[in-house]
């Protein structure tokens, strides 16, 4: 896959969907533009919860790579597929509501659910001016 933009945003998200289909506590994610991002080798097919959310995974070794969501102009991509995953640690954390009682992370913000539609833009620009650049929302 090709990843030509900083993230927007990075997460952990706590639900029990994702523990499921990470084997984990939580799944990590960075919201990537939908203009750059690319798979450019192999193919992917839908797994996981099969619901609104297109859960793609790795047709040969069946990792999950990303998540697009009809009607977001981003897809959340595992940054622990990228070379150096070290760098995308979780700005804000998803559905604590399910969380494990010990899994914890450093997440700056935490949400019961989904932070609210009005809050998100906020937030991108908070992440991005923690990274250091001004937000480009979906370029």
């Amino acid at each position: 896959m090709r990843v030509t933009a900083p993230p927007l945003l990075t997460m952990a998200c706590h639900c029990t969907g994702c523990q499921r289909m990470s084997a984990s506590a939580y799944s990590l994610s960075m919201a990537i533009p939908a203009a750059a991002f690319k798979v450019i080798q192999g193919d992917t097919v839908i797994g996981g919860l099969h619901g609104e959310a297109q859960h793609n995974f790795c047709a040969w070794c069946m990792s999950w790579m990303f998540t697009r969501l009809p009607g977001m102009p981003f897809v959340n991509v595992r940054p622990t597929l990228m070379d150096d995953p070290s760098g995308f640690e979780p700005f804000i954390e998803t559905y604590r509501a399910e969380a494990l009682a010990w899994a914890a992370t450093t997440a700056v913000h935490s949400f019961d659910r989904f932070p609210p539609m009005d809050a998100c833009m906020g937030l991108i620009a908070d992440y991005a001016k923690g990274q250091g650049r001004e937000p480009s929302p979906f370029g």
